[in-house]
């Protein structure tokens, strides 16, 4: 008997399964640190303490994207070590806030997967949730990958595909509980416009591109411990399809965020993610640049202080987005990498 972990195919799952996930994880300032110098993020709530305790945050709170990350980390081991690819997200929403000293732990449950029609592969639909040490949900998520099978000859099941909701109701957004944005510092932000100021279907080119350095993806990878063979192994992956390692789509949409605040610069939170696409896989030397539209707005019960967007992100691999490449009538424009639709929390006038 093997005392290793080779990882899940697709055979070795079923409805119904609930996995928990090895290895809690406890965030450090230094984990803060290494994400910021890998995406340069400036938003401020992330940034400074202070802004944070003006708007009744005890510290500055991490970045809701490290927190997915990490969580999703968690995962990769049992999920997805035998992926092709990731290819989406739905219903994904953030709880509360995570901090500097809570420890992260996650678990997921089988709700759907399809064999593909090769014989080959199979996608599967989990429900992952991370819990911070009191046992608080702080962020669940659905996603779907494309897991290999361990025998191309093993019969298909039979398929079983869930309903996922397009857009998570706004009333359902969870905004801070004890903080208040009324006077949230608008010099410290960089931005002076709020949820006010922007219009349902607007569009905003971030402007800026950053080009994917491998080392940088590596590390960003292993930051969250995500063991996935497709971004760590070239040995491999140079007899595979691209002959090189993908880059984890979360690299893409932290860059994507990062990027966003040339123009969102007040977008502070992330209320949810209501749907996503890995559209095209990205590869180190690619130059990832990003656009924004509105898709909607909507006020938060009792809370006059924040509003909440609906914001659709696209980004893409060198490929400016002055034109906006966007979906087409079928499949996307070229270059087209990302398609993430999400809300997040701004501060109101």
């Amino acid at each position: 008997m093997t005392k290793t972990n080779e990882g899940n195919y697709f055979e070795d799952f079923s409805i119904g399964q609930v996995i928990h996930h090895a290895t809690p994880r406890t965030v450090t300032e230094g984990d803060v640190a290494l994400y910021q110098a890998l995406f340069g993020s400036r938003f401020s709530l992330q940034s400074s303490a202070e802004v944070a305790r003006l708007s009744g945050y005890a510290t500055a709170p991490v970045d809701d994207l490290l927190a997915f990350h990490i969580v999703f980390g968690k995962t990769v081991p049992d999920i997805s070590l035998n992926a092709v690819a990731n290819l989406g997200y739905a219903d994904c929403k953030f709880h509360r806030p995570v901090f500097p000293g809570d420890t992260l732990s996650a678990d997921s449950k089988v709700i759907g997967f399809k064999e593909n029609s090769n014989g080959e592969t199979g996608v599967v639909y989990v429900r992952s949730t991370g819990r911070n040490q009191r046992g608080d949900i702080v962020i669940d998520y659905v996603r779907w990958v494309m897991v290999r099978k361990r025998d191309k000859t093993s019969p298909a099941p039979t398929p079983d595909v869930p309903s996922l909701p397009d857009v998570v109701d706004p009333h359902h957004l969870i905004p801070p509980s004890e903080t208040d944005f009324r006077n949230f510092d608008l010099t410290a932000s960089g931005s002076r416009h709020l949820w006010d100021d922007y219009e349902v279907g607007e569009k905003i080119d971030h402007v800026d591109g950053v080009t994917i350095e491998e080392a940088e993806h590596m590390m960003a990878t292993r930051l969250y411990q995500n063991t996935a063979k497709v971004h760590f192994n070239q040995f491999t992956e140079g007899q595979g399809r691209f002959g090189r390692r993908l880059i984890y789509g979360g690299h893409v949409i932290s860059l994507a965020r990062s990027l966003s605040f040339n123009g969102l610069g007040n977008a502070v939170l992330f209320g949810a993610i209501n749907g996503g696409r890995h559209v095209a896989p990205c590869f180190a030397g690619n130059t990832v640049f990003a656009w924004t539209e509105v898709l909607e707005k909507s006020e938060l019960d009792r809370r006059t202080d924040l509003g909440a967007l609906r914001l659709r992100t696209l980004a893409t691999k060198d490929a400016p987005c002055t034109n906006f490449p966007g979906p087409l009538e079928k499949g996307y424009a070229e270059g087209v990498i990302l398609d993430l639709d999400y809300w997040v929390f701004m501060p109101r006038r």
